[in-house]
């Protein structure tokens, strides 16, 4: 994905894209030596987005209220952090959420990416998991009201943003185990979930981060209701471009990075 947009953009004789891999004990250590190797910056994965902000001396508004970043750029005044997760998920919506009201389900780091920047957004935003006192506690620090998987009803939000791991297993089967195109084969784990398939409407955005090569269930059953689908791959292009606008001050061109991601 972001070697196609380098391509595009003119880069790719300058500029490359490729994987380093650090364990939690290295990364303080190797990541400030990087600008010496010719590097502009980096995305940074779990479990490291936490050290990633405390190795910066510069951080984005998003960064820093979410406590955490995925994007470490090298510049003259030194290192900056962004979270690029939250930029990419409002750039993924069909429309602006101001006004609208959001219900956003896990407390982990994709949540309060995703609570941060809908609620930064203008809109009101709700938030589940399945441990009550990590939603209150997350509700409670990014103003956000945590709601009972009881006293939820799904059919009364604009926009529900699955960010927990359920659907993982059911997009990324194990090799031979016969799950393929045909839903009624896969794992159906929405129950995990405090949200019905029949609580799905054509008016409501569904966001689920969770990808992989079958479609969630949840994914499956916004389509089936006809909602606006948003999957992890299309945030993960948005997050992907707004880091490369960070780092080579150009326009990433967005339909060949889409292109790209799918095609992997």
């Amino acid at each position: 994905m972001h070697t196609a947009a380098l391509d595009e953009l003119g880069l790719a004789g300058e500029w490359s894209y490729g994987a380093i891999e650090l364990s939690p004990e290295e990364f303080p250590r190797a990541v400030p030596a990087l600008p010496a190797d010719g590097f502009r910056g980096v995305n940074v994965t779990v479990p490291h987005k936490v050290a990633a902000l405390a190795l910066a001396s510069h951080a984005s508004r998003p960064a820093a209220a979410i406590g955490a970043a995925n994007t470490l750029t090298f510049a003259e005044r030194g290192i900056e952090a962004d979270n690029t997760d939250a930029t990419g998920i409002i750039a993924a919506l069909p429309s602006p959420p101001a006004g609208g009201r959001a219900l956003v389900l896990g407390a982990g780091g994709s949540a309060r990416a995703a609570v941060w920047a809908l609620g930064d957004a203008g809109a009101a935003v709700s938030l589940w998991n399945r441990t009550a006192e990590k939603a209150e506690a997350l509700a409670a620090e990014l103003g956000a009201t945590a709601l009972a998987a009881a006293d939820i009803k799904a059919e009364e939000f604009d926009i529900v943003v699955n960010a927990t791991t359920v659907g993982l297993e059911a997009a990324n089967p194990p090799p031979g185990s016969g799950v393929g195109a045909d839903p009624d084969r896969r794992p159906s784990d929405l129950k995990a979930l405090p949200v019905p398939a029949d609580a799905l409407s054509a008016r409501q955005v569904v966001v689920d981060l969770a990808y992989g090569a079958v479609e969630t269930p949840l994914a499956a059953a916004a389509r089936a209701a006809g909602a606006e689908l948003v999957d992890g791959l299309e945030v993960l292009v948005h997050q992907g471009a707004a880091s490369l606008r960070l780092w080579t001050g150009m326009d990433p061109p967005i339909e060949t990075m889409r292109r790209a991601a799918r095609e992997t």
